[in-house]
């Protein structure tokens, strides 16, 4: 929708197509102080932050997608989320036009609402399949048999395409309301325009509802539910192999040299946790702050100034993830001069559940963050020796880092 604010609005009633919520006016009548050589290392920035995502994760997806020989359930978390990711890069370039611009966006409504859906699929799905890899490398510690029994790339597919319809949903309220306004200085707008729909007497009450549960929709669904899911169930992952350490160190005190699982796994779990957070945490914040403005108008200058910044943020996210695929492991120095498809394999390479805690399996399961196995016929008696037995136990310093 294209409108502005017209100069004698107080002497005339507003028509339905000037209708708007009281921050996008602010944000029509806010004024963008230009500084030449900031916007141009924005502008540098965005390009890079374009090239970088677009490449890496199309680089996933062509060996995950068509190198790989042999698909495993890791390999599909990883392909779905690359795939999320890679869509988000291409959206890039657009916010980069935008800041090109002057902060306007030339590119028309139909692009607005597509570059807007597909930042918050992306959203949406990255954080299910988090959770959903979270829960998996859990039930594979905890329920060994039981995901034996259950756990096929088939299910594992059908879990991903019910996480890109739960994110469709979940985007379409964003694709219906958004919308390209004209602000007072005559630059262009790409924003959610919640006074659509609405009649002038309506319009304060719809757009209180409509900021409110979009907001808290986007932090609980896809920030505060999700991080809470993924911090339970890596410390049920830890705890359940510290305790079958501790098993193993009781049957076998003289052993000096056994795997060191907690150090080493709880860094490489801080740092994927932590960098979700660091990326998605600002922009939550912001939305948080933005339904606050709703009701305390000093806010919304300070969403106004602060909501192209946080969005930034979230742009990183999708860049990163293909540089914690790959540096999680200590010996990427190694792996980097091996063909990029067995680099990958090794990356994706599954383990069994009874292989968890005996070996260097267990070693190399433990440093890779999605390093999951489809697993064969249970063997009851197998387990029991695997939990309980020793053998094949790195040895020395070199060996307890592998991953790959």
């Amino acid at each position: 929708m294209n409108s502005s604010v017209s100069t004698n609005s107080s002497l005339s009633p507003l028509s339905p197509s000037e209708l708007h919520c009281p921050l996008l006016q602010t944000m029509i009548s806010h004024r963008v102080n230009n500084d030449s050589r900031v916007d141009l290392a924005v502008v540098s920035v965005h390009g890079i932050l374009s090239a970088l995502g677009i490449l890496e994760n199309g680089l996933i997806l062509w060996v995950l997608g068509w190198r790989l020989q042999r698909k495993t359930v890791a390999s599909v978390w990883v392909l779905n989320l690359a795939l999320s990711d890679f869509l988000t890069s291409l959206t890039l370039p657009l916010f980069t036009h935008y800041l090109l611009r002057g902060h306007s966006w030339e590119l028309g409504s139909t692009l607005c609402a597509a570059q807007s859906s597909i930042f918050f699929l992306n959203m949406f799905v990255s954080a299910f399949l988090l959770v959903v890899i979270s829960v998996d490398r859990c039930l594979l510690v905890t329920k060994p048999v039981w995901t034996q029994n259950r756990r096929t790339v088939s299910a594992a597919q059908k879990i991903c395409a019910f996480g890109w319809a739960f994110g469709a949903v979940n985007t379409i309220p964003y694709f219906m309301f958004r919308s390209v306004v004209v602000k007072q200085d005559g630059r262009k707008l790409c924003y959610h325009d919640f006074a659509l729909y609405s009649s002038p007497s309506g319009l304060d009450m719809n757009c209180k509802v409509r900021y409110s549960a979009t907001a808290v929709s986007k932090v609980l669904l896809a920030f505060v539910i999700p991080v809470l899911v993924i911090g339970i169930s890596y410390a049920a992952f830890v705890l359940e192999l510290h305790a079958r350490r501790k098993r193993l160190q009781s049957i076998q005190q003289n052993r000096q040299n056994g795997p060191r699982i907690s150090q080493s796994f709880s860094k490489m779990i801080i740092f994927v946790i932590a960098t979700f957070v660091l990326c998605w945490v600002p922009y939550h914040i912001v939305c948080l702050v933005e339904v606050m403005a709703l009701y305390k108008m000093e806010y919304m200058e300070v969403v106004v100034v602060a909501l192209p910044v946080v969005t930034t943020f979230c742009f990183w996210n999708s860049v990163l993830n293909p540089i914690i695929y790959t540096f999680s492991c200590p010996n990427f120095s190694t792996k980097i001069r091996q063909s990029l498809s067995s680099l990958f394999e090794g990356l994706v390479e599954e383990v069994s559940p009874t292989e968890l805690v005996s070996g260097r399996r267990r070693k190399s399961y433990l440093m890779s963050p999605i390093s999951l196995k489809t697993p064969t016929t249970p063997n009851i008696f197998g387990i029991h020796r695997d939990l309980f037995a020793s053998k094949n136990q790195p040895t020395n310093e070199e060996e307890r880092n592998q991953c790959l």
